[in-house]
This record gives structure tokens, C-alpha cells and sequence, in this order.
């Protein structure tokens, strides 16, 4: 909104006269007597994996590394990528390294992200990778730019002059990793191949090979495992390829039957050949992985073969443990402990980069040529048992996303509340009841619930995909998700078609304009728009007149289109009016009050201001009071009404305040200080840069984001 400083002209309103005190004076003692929690501490985040037991010491890698961190220290930025076969052991190499090398060089952050999370149909969501990197550094969801080079230009500088580790796993192009690049510091990134267009930019490479036999023989020998006879150790070396995953995998496997020995394990790998033409992995590691999952597999119980073909069939990249609980498989507890035993499954932690972990992790991954090796085991499902599969999944997300939606607010819901409760979904009691943990768990399975929603739409399974698409609007509001919005919400629009629901089809069109709205593509949110607006007739619902009122009378007030803006926050009031909703009608009297402000009639949007406050005190509506107040601030200044404009900004923080509503307080007394420096009243500028820099954490900058 702007009109911060408008109208506001030199006065007598902050003097002091005959002991008494009036205007300003006052307003700066309320300020200073402001409640003002200050920001919560964000830590320096710490993102990379856990080293895991049996690293063996690769001094030359970690010699390099090291090199390459003292050379990175107040030197800009260093970039070495690191490459080698799927199982080699890079990232873990790189989480060693960190642990016990390199972690004092890069106190200031440590942030790290495995694309292979966020790759999708072959693209990478970067602006979302950095969304989450400038979260994780302080910088709050909602104060950062909308598109990928103002997201990469804010990380740059959030990161220039600190010392500052970037990790990215599982990079196939050069591009996809350039702007991710910090403004000082270290970027590594791992790779299945040379990506040669980074070291014509200076990247320096490392390649990390297999291990050779002496090293291997040495992990082996380590085993508490009967050694067995003669050259076991060398000869199950070699049937792993040299590869760190492999000797884990059959190590942990032995570790588990005592009764066993190195013979056995040798014995239990099939002699090489037959594996190629797979195509599960990469060309050199097919024979020995596949040899070594295959042998673990044979040896584990009925229940975790179930559950590693369920995981190869899933369509994302990670999975929540209630997931495989609530398809029913056998003994799920269990099954993860065999297959995270094995190093097959990994714990996946549910702190968020920058915060203070807390609890204990409830979603998993596989490791990628693990997930690859299942896929083939779930292949071989029939046909009708794999749609089945898919079909539980897809009910399972549906429900899940629509309990996380209905734990973050009362919204406008076209959907009936989910048919099983979250314990029935597999869920712990009280999962989504804290605040902001419902949010918190769709932008952690984000990855997961778009894949599902290919697949099911794919499927033809659209009635699910709509209603995942409308319970996922709060994160793709609050987080900015706005690339994953703009891949959502057309399938969400073809699968209302489908089920010829012209109320649903409304609902997606419309949170489609939004997303296009935030990236300031007007044009395509207006294109949207008028795609919906003919549907209107097909439903009776006055909430989707009222929703799509509302959208264009945002999209035409950016647009400077005034007098149509306020055509439509008119509708939108209407159709909130006769649908007695309350919260709606208070709603779209600010949207409506705003726009009447930009065309000038001041009288009009007070009136309106004042009417929409009423009834906000009456019904409860505690978070619109202080926008509504702040709002009549920003008339008043417009109109040149400076003291009225400063009262009524003093009370919008002081409301703000009562609530914890950081980011309105911070409006607030932005504008109190733009007021008080233009009249040039020194006590109130004062009051409110004392409280601005109480607000501030470490992630704002200069300006705002």
C-alpha cells in the first residue's frame, strides 16, 4: 500500500505548551510503553545430513576440501564439485568432512538440499530452494521477492561478507545451480557426472573413486562379524564394487545375524552378469548394487519385502512414516527398522533449516539407487494391484493435506472434512495442533504431493486432485509457493472438468490468478478470471461470485484500474452480504475501503473503515482490527489529517502488539516514522527507530526484503 508520508505538511500538532502535552509527545510515550516482543532467535543453520558410522579416512578428498575452505574464507566465493559413481559415497565424504574439517570455517550457515527432492519432470524449483535457504537465514516467507532472480539476488546479499557453506546433491546441469551461488563462501556440489560448463566458470573438480581394496578390506575387517576362512573380505570387497553403500548395506545385514560370516555373505552374492539393460542406475554400479540389494532382500522377513516394493512404488522422493500405516501393510515398525538398519531407508529430520530441531523425525527417504533398485521390485506388481496402490496413496495424501489445511484456519471449503481421523491416517495424537504445524508438514511433503498429483491425474483419479489442490492453498499463500502453484492448479482445473464441477473448477481458476497475481503476471490472473467468470451461472454459490470479485478487484487495483477495482470489491461485499458472512463482509469492506482510498474519496473509506471496525469488535474478528486501523492511518495521511493519521497509527501498533502480530506492528510504526520525520518531530521519530530496531532480526535488511 503506499501513501505512507502523503499529505503530511509542518504543524503544530507535536508542541509542547503551559506543561501540558499534546499530540506527538503523547504518541512517542505510547510507543515507548509498546509491548514489543522481540523477533525469535534464528540460529545459524546447520542443514547438512548426519555423517553416518564406517567412514573411511580419504585423505587426499578431505586434503582438498580443506584447501578449498581456507582459500573460500574472505576470498568471495570457491566452488569445487565433487563427482562420482551413485554410492560412492560424496555426500557422506562431504558430512564427514563438515563434521570434523571444515565446520569452523563456515560458522555463519551451513544450508544444504538434495535436488533430486525438488526435481520434477526434469526441472528444478530453485526459487523455492532459495525461499527455504533465506527462510532458514531469517528473512520470513513473507517479506521475500516472488520470482527466482529477486530471490537469488536477496540470498547473495544476505550471505556477502559471512561465512557461509552451500551443499548441492544430485546437480545434472550447470544451470540449475548458479543461482543458488552465496556471496561468500563455499558451494560444493555432487554429481553423477563432470559438469564441465561449471569448471569453465572456475569450479575446481574432485573425484571420488571406489574405494581401493586395501581401504575396503579395513572397513570389512572392522565388522564385530565372523571373519570366516581365507580371502573372504577381498573377495566380498570386490563383489561391492568398492562401493561405500554396498559394504554398509551387507554389513549392517551381518551385524544382525551372528550367525553369520564373511563366507556367507560372499555366498549370498550372486556371481556378476545378467543385470545389465536394467537401467535402474548408473552404468558401472547396476551389476553390484543390484547384486547387493537383492541379496540383502532375499534374507529379510516377509513384512520389510512388502514394504521396500510399497516405497519403489510410490510416486515421490520421501515418505512419512503413517503413510505405509495407513495402506495397511504388516508390521511397518518393524519393516522401517530392518531397512533403515541396512542404510537402505534414512531418517529425515523434521527441524526446519535455521531452527532448533525438536521431536523426533517422522518421515524417511531412500537412498536413491535403493529407491531405483525397489522400483523394479514394485514393476512387477499386476497392473490392478499398482493402480490400487496408488489409489491408497492418493486417499491417504488427500486426507492428510486436508486435516494440515483445516489446523491452520476456518477458510471457505468446498470440500466435506476428511472421512478418517489423523489416527486413523496413521498419525500421532495431536499431530498439526501446534502452531503453524500443519503448514510446516505440507511444505515438508510439498515434493511428495505434487508427484502424487501427477500420478493421479494421470490415473484419472480427479476428484482426489482437485481437493488436494484447494487443501494445499494455504501453503502456496503463506509460503509463497507460487511455481508449485502454477503446476498444481491445472491439473486441478482439468480434474474439475472431469467431474463437472464448475464450483471447484471456479475455486482452482482462481487460486491459479492468485499465484500468477504474486509473480506480477496480471495479464495471466486476469486471463484466469475471465475463464471462471462464466461458471458463475452454473452454481448457486455466492461465495465464488464473491471470491473471484475479490481477485479481480486485486489484480485491477495493481493494475491502477481504480473504478473497476472498486466495481468488484462492491460485488465481492454483495456476495459476502448475502451470504452472512461475517468475516468476509469485514474482509471486503478493507479491500473495498483501500481501493475508494486510491481513487481519493477519503470521507468514503472511513466511512467504510469505520463500519467494517464495528462490526470486526462486534463478532470477535480480532486480526482484521489492526489492518482496519492502520488502513484509516493511511487515509488520514493521504487527506493531510496528520494528527489523526499518527493517533490512529499508534493505535494499530498498540493492537498489533496485543496480538503478536509482528509484521503489522512493523507497518505501523514504518509509518508513524515516516509521519514524525516529515513534520520533523524528533521525539516520535526516536520512539518508533527504537522499537524498528527491537523488530529487526538478523534477516532484515535495510529497506525491507
Amino acid at each position: 500500500m503506499g501513501g505512507d508520508d502523503a499529505g503530511v505538511g509542518a504543524g503544530v500538532w507535536n508542541s509542547v505548551s503551559g506543561g501540558t502535552v499534546f499530540g506527538a509527545v503523547v504518541q512517542a510515550q505510547r510507543i515507548d510503553s509498546l509491548n514489543v516482543e522481540a523477533p525469535p532467535q534464528v540460529w545459524p543453520p546447520r542443514q547438512l545430513p548426519p555423517p553416518l558410522p564406517g567412514f573411511v579416512n580419504r585423505t587426499k578428498e578431505r586434503r582438498t576440501l580443506r584447501e578449498l575452505a581456507e582459500a573460500a574464507v574472505g576470498q568471495g566465493v570457491r566452488t569445487v564439485v565433487v563427482t562420482g559413481l551413485g554410492g560412492v559415497g560424496k555426500t557422506q565424504l562431504i558430512a564427514h568432512c563438515v563434521r570434523s574439517d571444515l565446520g569452523a570455517f563456515f560458522p555463519d550457515g551451513q544450508v544444504y538440499v538434495d535436488l533430486a527432492d525438488v526435481r520434477r519432470d526434469g526441472a528444478v524449483d530453485v526459487a523455492g530452494v532459495l525461499g527455504d535457504w533465506l527462510h532458514a537465514f531469517g528473512v520470513p516467507y513473507g517479506h521475500q521477492p516472488a520470482g527466482l532472480g529477486g530471490r537469488a539476488d536477496l540470498f547473495r546479499t544476505v550471505t556477502t561478507g559471512k561465512r557461509v557453506l552451500v551443499v548441492v546433491d544430485n546437480v545434472r546441469q550447470a544451470p540449475e545451480i548458479r543461482a543458488l551461488t552465496p556471496g561468500d563462501g563455499l558451494l560444493v556440489a555432487t554429481s553423477r557426472t563432470m559438469l564441465p560448463a561449471l569448471r569453465m566458470d572456475g569450479a575446481v573438480q574432485l573425484v571420488v573413486d571406489p574405494l581401493d581394496e586395501r581401504e575396503a578390506i579395513g572397513i570389512v575387517r572392522g565388522w564385530p562379524v565372523a571373519q570366516g576362512e581365507g580371502p573372504a573380505a577381498a573377495e566380498l570387497v570386490r563383489r561391492c564394487g568398492g562401493l561405500p553403500l554396498a559394504l554398509r548395506a551387507v554389513g549392517e545385514w551381518l551385524v544382525e545375524r551372528p550367525q553369520l560370516g564373511l563366507d556367507d555373505a560372499v555366498r549370498s552374492l550372486a556371481p556378476f552378469g545378467g543385470a545389465a539393460g536394467r537401467g535402474w542406475a548408473d552404468e558401472g554400479t547396476v551389476d553390484v548394487m543390484e547384486q547387493v540389494f537383492d541379496s540383502v532382500l532375499r534374507q529379510m522377513p516377509d513384512h520389510t519385502r512388502a514394504l521396500y516394493r510399497f516405497l519403489g512404488a510410490l510416486p515421490g522422493t520421501t515418505f512419512p512414516a503413517a503413510l505405509p500405516r495407513a495402506a495397511g501393510l504388516p508390521r511397518v515398525d518393524a519393516a522401517l527398522g530392518d531397512l533403515m538398519t541396512s542404510h537402505l531407508v534414512v531418517a529425515v529430520g523434521p527441524g526446519r533449516g535455521g531452527a532448533a530441531p525438536a521431536g523426533p523425525p517422522h518421515r524417511f527417504r531412500m537412498h536413491d539407487l535403493a529407491r531405483a533398485h525397489a522400483a523394479t521390485e514394485a514393476a512387477t506388481l499386476p497392473e490392478e494391484a499398482a493402480r490400487s496402490l496408488l489409489r491408497t496413496v492418493t486417499d491417504f495424501y488427500a486426507e492428510a493435506v486436508a486435516h494440515a489445511d483445516r489446523s491452520i484456519g476456518g477458510r471457505f471449503r468446498l470440500q466435506d472434512p476428511p472421512a478418517r481421523s489423523l489416527a486413523e491416517l496413521g498419525f500421532a495424537e495431536g499431530a498439526f495442533s501446534g502452531d503453524g504445524q500443519g503448514l510446516d508438514w505440507l511444505d515438508a511433503e510439498r515434493g511428495n504431493i505434487l508427484a502424487v498429483l501427477r500420478a493421479a491425474a494421470r490415473e484419472g483419479l480427479h476428484d482426489a486432485v482437485w481437493r488436494i489442490c484447494e487443501s494445499l492453498w494455504p501453503l502456496f499463500h503463506e509460503r509463497a509457493r507460487h511455481a508449485d502453484s502454477l503446476e498444481a492448479h491445472p491439473l486441478g482445473i482439468e480434474a474439475a472438468r472431469w467431474e463437472n464441477r464448475p464450483d471447484a473448477e471456479i475455486r482452482m481458476r482462481n487460486q491459479l490468478a492468485r499465484a500468477h497475481a504474486a509473480l506480477g503476471d496480471l495479464d495471466r490472473a486476469a486471463e484466469e478470471l475471465r475463464a471462471g467468470e462464466p461458471l458463475l451461472a452454473l452454481t448457486e454459490d455466492a461465495r465464488l461470485r464473491g471470491i473471484l470479485a475479490e481477485t479481480g478487484g486485486l489484480v485491477a487495483l495493481a493494475q491502477g484500474r481504480t473504478a473497476d477495482a472498486r466495481d468488484r470489491f462492491t460485488a465481492a461485499l454483495a456476495a459476502n452480504t448475502e451470504r452472512g458472512d461475517q468475516h468476509g463482509i469485514v474482509v471486503q469492506s478493507y479491500q473495498l475501503a483501500d481501493a475508494v482510498r486510491a481513487s481519493g474519496d477519503h470521507a468514503e473509506a472511513r466511512r467504510l473503515l469505520a463500519a467494517a471496525l464495528g462490526l470486526a469488535r462486534e463478532t470477535g474478528d480480532l486480526a482484521m482490527i489492526p489492518k482496519l486501523t492502520l488502513l484509516t492511518a493511511r487515509v488520514h495521511a493521504d487527506a493531510g489529517e496528520v494528527a489523526q493519521a499518527v493517533a490512529a497509527a499508534t493505535d494499530a501498533a498498540e493492537q498489533a502488539g496485543e496480538q503478536g502480530l509482528t509484521s503489522k506492528i512493523r507497518e505501523a510504526l514504518e509509518l508513524l516514522l515516516g509521519l514524525a520525520r516529515r513534520s520533523g518531530d524528533t521525539a516520535l521519530a526516536e520512539s518508533c527507530e527504537r522499537r524498528l530496531a527491537e523488530l529487526r532480526g538478523p534477516g532484515d535488511l535495510p529497506g525491507g526484503a
